[in-house]
C-alpha cells in the first residue's frame, strides 16, 4: 500500500522499474550466499521489490489504454499470472531437482534483467493530476505495515505461537488508530473517501477477500489428500493440481475481454458461484474416489476463478479515476494476500482443533478426512456469501 500511494505521486513507471531492479539483484544475490541469516535477510528486501511490483504493474498498464479495453488487458494480465502460477512449481521442481535450489534463483535473476531491460524502453505515462499538492503519508504507511504484519502473523501462528493470539487485537487497534489518522491527516495513505463514497467498490474488495480466503487454501488440502491418503509423490501430485491454474491460464483472457462488454460485477458473481460449487464437490471427495472426482471440481474451481479474476479486477479499477489507481491496486492485492493467509488460519483451526499435535504423516486417513471435510464446509459457506455480497454491488 505505501508503494502504491508512492507510486501515484512519484510516478508509476520509475516505482516499477526500481522494484522489478530489486527483485532480481536480490535473486542473483542469493544465488551466492551460504548463511541462512543472509537469505532471510535478502528475502525480506526482494518482498519489499515485489510489493513495487505488486503495487505498479497492474495501475501502469491500464493507464496506457483507454477505460474501453481496461478488462482485455487486466485479462491478459491475470493469464499471465496464472501461467507463472502453473508453471513456477513445475519447473521449480525440475530445476531443484537436476541443479539444487540455487539454480531456481539464477533462472529468476536472468528472466528479472531482462524484464528490467524491457522495461527502459518503457514510454512515459502522462502524468496523473492531483486535485491538491500531496505529500507521503509516513505516519499512516509505518501503521498500516504494523496492521497488516500484526494480523497477518497473528492469523498464521495463532495455533502454534502462544503470544500470537494476542496479536489479532493488537492489530484491530492498530487499525482504529490507522482509520482515526488517515480520517485526518490531509494526504492519506488511503482515500477513505473510496470506501465511503462508493459502496461498490468497497464490496467489489470485500468480495475479492472473501473468494480468497474461501480458495487459497485449497491447493494444501488437497497436497495433503493426493500424498497422504492416495499415496501420490510430490511430482505426480503438482501435475493433477496443475488442472486448476491452467485453467484460469487460458480463460483469464477471455473473460477479462467479456467484461468490457457485459457487466463485470455480474461476471465476477457468476465465477464466485463456480468456485462455490467446486468447493462443494469437494465436500464429498472419499479416499476412493476416482482421479476424475479430484480433476473436476478442480477445473470447476479454476473456471469460477477465470470468471472473477479479471471481471473483479476490472469492477475495482472502474470506480476509482487515474490518480488513484495505484492504491487502488494494493489495496486489491491486500485482500488477496490477507484472504490467502485468512485460509491457511482456518484450516490451521481446523487441524489443531481435530487432530491436536499429532503430526499429518502420522495421524489416521479417516481423521484427515473428516478435517478436510470440515475445511471444504467451511470455505463453501465463505463462497456463497461472497456470491450474496458480489450480487448486492449491482444494486450498489
Amino acid at each position: 500500500m505505501p508503494f502504491g500511494r508512492l507510486a501515484d505521486l512519484t510516478g508509476r513507471v520509475r516505482v516499477l522499474k526500481i522494484g522489478i531492479l530489486v527483485f532480481s539483484l536480490c535473486s542473483g544475490l542469493l544465488c551466492l550466499i551460504e548463511s541462512i541469516e543472509v537469505l532471510l535477510i535478502l528475502r525480506v528486501v526482494q518482498g519489499l521489490g515485489a510489493a513495487m511490483i505488486f503495487a505498479t504493474n497492474q495501475a501502469t498498464l491500464i493507464s496506457y489504454y483507454p477505460p474501453e479495453k481496461r478488462g482485455s488487458v487486466l485479462g491478459f494480465l491475470i493469464g499471465a499470472t496464472y501461467t507463472g502460477l502453473t508453471t513456477g512449481p513445475v519447473l521449480g521442481g525440475v530445476l531443484n531437482h537436476s541443479f539444487g535450489w540455487r539454480s531456481i534463483f539464477t533462472l529468476t535473476f536472468i528472466v528479472g534483467v531482462i524484464t528490467f531491460l524491457l522495461t527502459i524502453k518503457l514510454p512515459k505515462a502522462s502524468p496523473v493530476p492531483q486535485e491538491q499538492e500531496q505529500s507521503m503519508d509516513l505516519l499512516g504507511s509505518i501503521l498500516y505495515v504494523l496492521v497488516i504484519v500484526s494480523m497477518m502473523y497473528g492469523l498464521s501462528a495463532y495455533a502454534t505461537e502462544a503470544f500470537a493470539k494476542y496479536l489479532i487485537p493488537i492489530s484491530i487497534l492498530l487499525f482504529l488508530i490507522f482509520l482515526r489518522h488517515e480520517l485526518r491527516t490531509k494526504s492519506p495513505v488511503i482515500q477513505i473517501r473510496l470506501f465511503r463514497k462508493n459502496s461498490s467498490y468497497l464490496l467489489s474488495n470485500l468480495a475479492a477477500f472473501l473468494n480468497y480466503g474461501a480458495t487459497s487454501a485449497l491447493g494444501y488440502l488437497m497436497s495433503l489428500y493426493l500424498q497422504l491418503i492416495r499415496g501420490f509423490d510430490s511430482q505426480a501430485a503438482g501435475l493433477i493440481l496443475i488442472s486448476q491454474p491452467l485453467i484460469m491460464a487460458l480463460l483469464s483472457p477471455y473473460t477479462g475481454r467479456l467484461s468490457d462488454r457485459i457487466s463485470p460485477h455480474k461476471l465476477a458473481s457468476f465465477g464466485m458461484g463456480f468456485c462455490a460449487l467446486g468447493l462443494f464437490i469437494f465436500i464429498f471427495i472419499a479416499a476412493d474416489s476416482p482421479l476424475v472426482f479430484v480433476i473436476l471440481p478442480l477445473v470447476v474451481v479454476g473456471l469460477g476463478f477465470a470468471f472473477f479474476s479479471s471481471p473483479n479486477t476490472n469492477a475495482v479499477m472502474t470506480c476509482v479515476e487515474q490518480r488513484d489507481y495505484g492504491v487502488a491496486s494494493s489495496i486489491l492485492a491486500t485482500m488477496r494476500n490477507l484472504g490467502q493467509s485468512g485460509s491457511m488460519a482456518i484450516v490451521t483451526f481446523i487441524i489443531a482443533g481435530f487432530l491436536g499435535n499429532t503430526p499429518l504423516g502420522e495421524a489416521d486417513a479417516s481423521a484427515i478426512m473428516y478435517v478436510m471435510r470440515i475445511c471444504f464446509i467451511v470455505f463453501t459457506c465463505l463462497c456463497t456469501v461472497g456470491i450474496f455480497i458480489s450480487l448486492k454491488r449491482n444494486k450498489a
